[in-house]
């Protein structure tokens, strides 16, 4: 257990220390002080375009985040030849990528409650000087912010099970980006499918497109921000069976993360 905190807080000052999230932090920082000015575009709906900005830019940055560290989580200490170095301690291999998974989960979070609260400070500014006849509810807000969280959550365990089995970083970062964007789409790709407009597919087309939509994760359902910027209901169903998606999801990736890691010969 202490090995794997240490291993923990290695894997957070880690990810502190590197350039590219300064350089992230800076930049994510010059966006959200562009937001205001950015949402004058839209004469009429000033708050609404502040709100999805907002959430829009949290989203992006979270995924450059989460795609390079979950990428190169395993990659950077097999280059730097750590890898042996840390295996040697008494630590296992699967406490090894659940120490991680988790620096990354925290490093994701932590993330995300600062950029939500910029985000909500941007917000509440224009709110103020344009405001709306649709009000601004905050719960719906954060909980638009906390489901890009778990969202990208699930995308680190992906990208940690692609560098897992890959010894380059290249493979990891690209075959997640893959994932993602498909795992974007796919709802809505599946919603034509089984359409009026789908029945003209075959039906090898429409049970291999089947097939991909319950094999990849399903991203869309984790983005609540149409229900956060026009106050839409938010089905308490819906938000749960979010969440038991994201539960057994995750842990499956993982499981096949530690089996594969485990598994695999470390020169």
């Amino acid at each position: 257990m202490k090995n794997f905190r240490v291993l923990l807080e290695a894997t957070l000052k880690g990810f502190i220390r590197d350039r590219l999230f300064q350089f992230l932090l800076v930049c994510a920082l010059f966006i959200f002080l562009i937001i205001p000015a950015l949402s004058l575009f839209s004469m009429r709906q000033v708050q609404e375009l502040s709100v999805t900005l907002s959430l829009s830019a949290i989203s992006i940055i979270l995924l450059i985040l989460t795609v390079i560290l979950g990428s190169t989580s395993v990659w950077r200490d097999l280059d730097r030849r750590y890898l042996a170095s840390i295996l040697g301690l008494p630590i296992s291999r699967t406490s090894y990528i659940l120490g991680k998974f988790f620096g990354i989960v925290l490093f994701i979070m932590t993330g995300c409650i600062l950029l939500g609260l910029v985000a909500t400070a941007v917000i509440a500014l224009v709110s103020v000087q344009h405001p709306s006849d649709i009000p601004v509810r905050w719960f719906q807000i954060w909980l638009a912010i906390l489901l890009d969280g778990l969202k990208y959550i699930l995308v680190a365990a992906v990208a940690l099970l692609f560098s897992s089995l890959s010894t380059s970083f290249y493979f990891p970062f690209i075959a997640t980006l893959v994932i993602y964007f498909c795992g974007s789409a796919s709802q809505e790709v599946y919603e034509y499918i089984i359409s009026d407009y789908g029945k003209t597919l075959s039906v090898v087309t429409h049970t291999v497109i089947s097939a991909i939509y319950y094999c990849i994760p399903n991203f869309a359902a984790f983005d609540f921000k149409v229900q956060a910027v026009y106050l839409l209901p938010v089905s308490v169903q819906g938000f749960l069976f979010t969440g038991a998606y994201f539960l057994i999801y995750t842990s499956i990736i993982l499981m096949i993360a530690v089996w594969a890691f485990n598994k695999r010969e470390l020169a």
